[in-house]
């Protein structure tokens, strides 16, 4: 039969785990890098006891009643088992221990670590210590011989090392070599064949070396053709007869030594790279653990009868095919939760059977019997026939395509993982919802952030309500439904003015719920179905309409829906999302329907609304965007929060969005993914920041901040046109904020001498910044700019001219046509006014004249207008403020020529004008 997967659960924080049985085998130990032990009592224990040994754990061994661990405070600690109490250091290095492990009698600990150096230690007294030098890079891994005299390596130099506790014995080259072990293509945990030592396993790219004691010769490599990732690690059963090694991809196989067939094969559910492996006392469990920090166990194993060859290849091909299916189609990709297969109706378990041929290098002659140059001759299957383990066989078709990633199943957003006791079922901007099922307590509290909206509530969670959301009329619970009851919907309508506060509908049978929403007047619900079902807020049922795909989330803001659904399977370990935005007000429709961008290899964490109505998502590498309405609904990165982590297992859950003060609030968790219910976490506030190029100088600087500025403030034209209020102040701010940014850019870039670049910003600016600008550019002597700057002037000046009478002509046309009512002013979005009357367009010489006008006449008061605007050119050129402008602006005709400064012998291009 072949071995069982369990489902793998969550243990520690993200990054590099370790894992191994007591000598029971009655507890599973695994550590992070949380600096957390925990001690299972099983797969399925909720409430481990854990042992906090420093910030990070890297390694650790445990053997008679003693605990040995590797931290990154540089030393090997040791406490008692499992009562967890410390025993002293054993230890210290100059940088990080990489490894440790019990000699078989565990009467001795050898420790590997980053300067280059392996300590054998003696446990009864640390005094007692041998240190082995010999390796030019950090090392990866140490493993004692079940006789306790020899000693193996594996470091960063590529190297592999044989040790006699005193001096070395042999030495090979066989691996990639890299500067440190974070960068190290694979962790090379090595292994001595238990109990006689007779073979040295060392995982060597995708295959398996396996090297004889004493001789260490090279006697044979184990490969899998369907693993074609470089192997991690390897871990020997206790009897010696079955070999275990999982890949950097996730695929962890399961040898035969004595026949050199794969006698199991399992593929990491998610694809991460397993990190370490550790078979029971009994042999029959192998435990596993990942760099995500999550915890699986394969139960069955053994090395099963030999396989059935009768088979067809075809149907062989079929199977294989199969199995690049046989995910569930309910998997979930959820932070802390993994997904579960299940076996189908007419197949007991969704794995290749133990026994069947996994290797075709299996049944070739291995190096000592046969030459690596022999022929290979294909032979026929005789049916009833054994054939030999040295004869060659025909190859089966391998799959070498993208492999389908498992679907991320629905979660709501602002909630903790379903499997927690004590989780919150929603964290939003109007309060918290937590849920607690427990021994004690199986109960939901509900608290509002304002309590003058409402008072906090305790209720009993005897339905089992698994999803929440909370709004200010309401609070929205949902249940699963079982064989006997339906799926419910709950609803506490506490905003209702009658006596009826609340109201429960129970789903079709065999529909539940699987995300919900609450809206400003209504609630939605999304199904198993997969249907969306609408309510009011009062109960009564509205729309129903089926779903392009199976729902990932829901939210809500005023009128707007937004739905984020798997448009399709995802291939290497990308998800296919979709996001719909629909509009549930007066005028009913759908605003976009596309797909969703998230980071490579990652998945949605929350979607959601700013606080001004722009929907917003998260994705599991930390990435917030940002929907950009005035850039075709693209979606637009604006911070990514693990920039502002201090490690690598630290994460921001972001519980909300504003624009306006621009900030992401989020909760920050150290060493997680997820706040703890208990004490309640506090909220940081991290801010926004578009990836630019060269943000760190002055210019990328302004770019930054004046794009993140139109970014955040495209609400404004989202309220207008949807009838909503507008904040006039916070508009004039952002509009003046855009224009001073503007105005610098143009500066730096005429400092540069850039004025080329100078035009580019002119025509970003509105009519009358673009005269600031040509005042700018006349004062810096730059004449030619200033002139094609009056052109740029002139152009939005009639630009605005014809808007306006536009806008005045469909407002004619509008009431001739089409008189209101007075119930369609009711209904008609308010008109916004311009926020000040546009300014006409005036030349820079027009402005330099109006100022000096008095001066000129109090001088000549006999001059006519003509006279005037020529005594001011000649004053202006004079003083030197020659301001260029056209004609066009104010009704002249122009004649070009070329004058002098009298003080300066510099010619300057300028244009004489004249009126009519």
């Amino acid at each position: 039969m072949p071995c069982e997967k369990k489902p793998m659960r969550y243990g520690h924080s993200e990054g590099h785990t370790e894992v191994c049985f007591d000598d029971s085998g009655k507890f599973i130990v695994t550590c992070g890098n949380d600096g957390d032990v925990r001690i299972w009592e099983g797969l399925d224990d909720d409430d481990p006891r854990f042992i906090t040994v420093g910030e990070k754990a890297h390694s650790l061994a445990l053997k008679n009643g003693k605990l040995v661990t590797a931290s990154s405070n540089n030393t090997v600690q040791i406490h008692t088992f499992p009562e967890g109490e410390p025993d002293g250091i054993l230890t210290r290095f100059t940088t990080n221990a990489t490894h440790v492990t019990f000699s078989r009698s565990g009467s001795r600990v050898a420790a590997a670590s980053s300067d280059f150096l392996v300590k054998v230690v003696a446990l009864s007294d640390s005094s007692d210590q041998k240190t082995l030098r010999g390796h030019e890079a950090p090392v990866l891994s140490v493993s004692f011989d079940p006789r306790d005299q020899l000693l193996a390596s594996s470091s960063c130099d590529g190297s592999v090392v044989v040790w006699n506790i005193e001096d070395q014995v042999t030495r090979w080259t066989l691996l990639k070599k890299s500067s440190d072990v974070s960068n190290a293509k694979s962790l090379c945990r090595l292994a001595f064949q238990p109990p006689s030592g007779k073979l040295l396993a060392v995982p060597v790219e995708e295959k398996v070396h396996l090297y004889e004691r004493d001789t260490w010769s090279h006697v044979t490599t184990l490969s899998d053709d369907l693993s074609t990732q470089v192997m991690n690690v390897v871990c020997w059963s206790p009897c010696g007869k079955l070999l275990a090694a999982a890949s950097v991809g996730g695929v962890i196989t399961v040898w035969d030594v004595g026949s050199k067939l794969c006698v199991e094969r399992q593929k990491h559910e998610k694809g991460f790279t397993v990190c370490a492996l550790a078979f029971s006392p009994c042999g029959s469990q192998i435990a596993y653990t990942d760099t995500e920090g999550c915890l699986g166990l394969l139960e069955g194993v053994s090395s099963g009868a030999a396989p059935d060859r009768s088979k067809s290849a075809e149907s062989a091909a079929a199977r294989d095919y199969d199995d690049l299916f046989d995910e569930d189609e309910d998997g979930l990709m959820d932070e802390g939760e993994s997904p579960l297969k299940r076996p189908g109706p007419e197949e007991e378990e969704p794995i290749p059977s133990t026994g069947r041929v996994r290797n075709r290098a299996a049944f070739l002659d291995d190096d000592n019997s046969l030459g690596t140059n022999a022929p290979q001759r294909l032979v026929r299957d005789v049916p009833g026939k054994r054939r030999s383990c040295h004869t060659p066989v025909s190859l089966r078709p391998v799959y070498d395509g993208p492999m389908p990633t498992p679907p991320q199943r629905a979660f709501q957003p602002g909630s903790t993982p379903a499997h927690l006791t004590h989780r919150f079922m929603m964290w939003n901007s109007v309060g918290i919802v937590r849920a607690y099922n427990d021994d004690q307590d199986n109960a939901v509290d509900i608290e509002f952030h304002d309590s003058a909206v409402h008072h906090a509530m305790h209720l009993s969670n005897t339905l089992g309500h698994n999803v929440a959301d909370i709004s200010q009329e309401a609070v929205l619970l949902g249940c699963p439904g079982t064989d006997e009851l339906a799926s419910k919907l709950q609803c506490l309508h506490f905003s209702s003015w009658d006596n009826h506060k609340d109201w429960l509908v129970d789903l079709p049978h065999g529909e539940d719920v699987r995300a919900l929403c609450l809206g400003v007047g209504w609630a939605a619900v999304a199904t198993s179905a997969p249907l969306l079902r609408l309510f009011t807020s009062g109960g009564l049922q509205r729309e129903v309409f089926s779903l392009s795909g199976r729902v990932v989330c829901l939210s809500a803001h005023g009128d707007q829906l937004c739905v984020v659904y798997h448009r399709g399977t995802g291939f290497d370990g990308e998800q296919c999302l979709g996001v719909q935005l629909l509009s549930l007000g007066h005028r009913r429709r759908q605003i976009l329907d596309q797909p969703l961008p998230l980071s490579p290899r990652s998945h949605l964490s929350w979607m959601g609304f700013s606080a001004e109505g722009t929907p917003c998502s998260v994705d599991s590498e930390g990435v917030v965007r940002m929907l950009n309405r005035s850039l075709g609904n693209t979606w637009t990165p604006v911070c990514n929060t693990r920039d502002t982590c201090k490690s690598k297992s630290d994460h921001y859950w972001v519980i909300g969005v504003h624009e306006n003060p621009p900030q992401i609030r989020c909760i920050p968790c150290k060493g997680s993914r997820f706040p703890p219910t208990l004490p309640r976490p506090a909220v940081a506030v991290l801010p926004f920041k578009i990836p630019l190029c060269q943000t760190s100088t002055e210019k990328g600087q302004m770019e930054e901040q004046y794009w993140r500025s139109v970014l955040l403030h495209n609400h404004h034209s989202f309220l207008s046109v949807n009838g909503y209020a507008l904040d006039q102040d916070a508009l004039s701010h952002s509009l003046k904020e855009q224009q001073e940014l503007l105005m610098k850019m143009f500066a730096l870039s005429c400092k540069l001498e850039r004025e080329f670049r100078c035009v580019e910003l002119a025509e970003m600016m509105p009519q009358n910044l673009v005269t600031l600008a040509i005042k700018y550019a006349s004062r810096s002597r730059r004449m030619a700019l200033a002139e094609r700057l009056s052109k740029i002037a002139l152009e939005k000046a009639q630009e605005d001219q014809e808007e306006e009478h536009e806008e005045e002509h469909e407002e004619e046309h509008s009431g001739k046509s089409a008189p209101l009512t007075s119930s369609s002013k009711t209904k008609k979005s308010p008109v916004l006014k311009p926020l000040a009357p546009r300014a006409k367009s005036k030349t820079g010489f027009q402005l330099w004249l109006e100022e000096h006008r008095k001066s000129i006449l109090a001088e000549n008061p006999d001059l006519e207008e003509t006279d005037v605007i020529k005594e001011g050119i000649t004053s202006s050129l004079r003083s030197n403020e020659c301001f260029l402008f056209h004609a066009a602006a104010s009704g002249l005709k122009v004649s070009g020529t070329v004058l002098r400064f009298p003080r300066e012998e510099v010619p300057f291009f300028f244009s004489f004008f004249y009126y009519v």
